[in-house]
């Protein structure tokens, strides 16, 4: 069994050969890697990761028309976005040269390949600052749903280049928790979020690839939407934001897979390695088996030292297996 096949068949909830195992370790510590294990790439290949989140490709936001609007007007609220034409085309195959390459270092060691795209939410905190846009939730509803809905298409567009380059997975990018509660009320999500996220999911479907969810924190309270939208995983699902793996296990793990479980906020980097093996360990048994990607929370942050971080991949590849 190779790499896309097992992580494919873990999402599908079907028979592995042992748990897949990933991490967001690129981002911060790709000098310290490189130092010790010649490349991040052999860092990958020491460990066998089975999967790659690609990064890359346009912006959905033209830059030069975004520094206009925004030398003119000051403060951008939605209805003021609403003029003008802000969104790129996703079409052009120059932007996306080094996504091509990308996948295809990927896909000679026969992993799985994901990609990452923008959300919803998220994606327009770039553009007001999330203070503003938590506030515009309430004041801009209509015109916020408008710019969800454009934002949607565009990525159906650029989720469509990506799929055809190699990609097995759509990874929407869309921070709705914080480490308590959701940011915003069910009700905003389920009214401007969830109607334009559903044709994005659909699409995606429609090409034969898996969609992801990525959300820090807490979401418990529209989880029930996230199944409903036809999410095949949710990463990070974040134990230390009010989201215990038995929520998972006992109420959604026939619904969808989940991906995290070694947490940058409280374990790896943080604890000695003794308490971190320990973790490692208490998590393995009790995701091992199940619809579980080995992942990090999110990206490994850079007071975790190397030799932390193989320590933990050391556990974790023996785990797996």
């Amino acid at each position: 069994m190779n790499s896309t096949e097992r992580v494919s068949n873990t999402i599908l909830g079907k028979a592995v050969d042992r748990q897949p195992i990933y991490g967001w370790v690129r981002e911060n510590l790709s000098a310290e890697i490189s130092a010790e294990f010649g490349s991040v790439a052999a860092f990958e290949d020491k460990f066998e990761f089975d999967a790659a989140h690609i990064f890359g490709g346009p912006w959905s936001f033209d830059g030069d028309t975004f520094d206009t609007v925004r030398s003119r007007h000051g403060e951008l609220t939605p209805d003021i976005l609403l003029g003008y034409n802000l969104f790129t085309s996703p079409d052009n195959d120059a932007d996306f040269e080094q996504v091509k390459r990308e996948i295809a270092h990927h896909k000679q060691r026969e992993r799985f390949c994901y990609m990452q795209t923008p959300g919803l939410f998220e994606h327009f905190n770039t553009v007001f600052g999330i203070e503003n846009h938590l506030l515009y939730t309430a004041l801009y509803p209509e015109e916020l749903c408008e710019l969800y809905r454009r934002q949607a298409e565009w990525t159906i567009r650029f989720a469509d280049k990506c799929i055809a380059l190699g990609a097995d997975m759509i990874h929407l990018s869309d921070d709705w928790g914080s480490q308590k509660d959701m940011l915003f009320s069910p009700d905003t999500w389920k009214e401007i979020i969830c109607p334009n996220m559903k044709p994005i999911v659909e699409h995606i479907h429609s090409r034969g690839a898996f969609a992801s969810l990525h959300s820090d924190g807490c979401i418990r309270k529209v989880l029930d939407g996230v199944r409903d939208l036809g999410f095949d995983l949710v990463h990070p699902w974040q134990e230390n934001a009010g989201m215990p793996l038995d929520l998972y296990l006992e109420n959604y793990a026939d619904d969808f897979a989940i991906m995290g479980g070694i947490c940058v906020q409280s374990a790896i980097g943080i604890m000695g390695r003794d308490a971190l093996g320990e973790e490692i360990k208490r998590i393995f048994s009790l995701l091992k088996g199940k619809r579980w990607i080995c992942c990090t929370s999110h990206f490994v942050q850079k007071h975790c030292s190397v030799g932390d971080l193989a320590f933990a991949y050391d556990l974790i590849y023996k785990l797996a297996r």
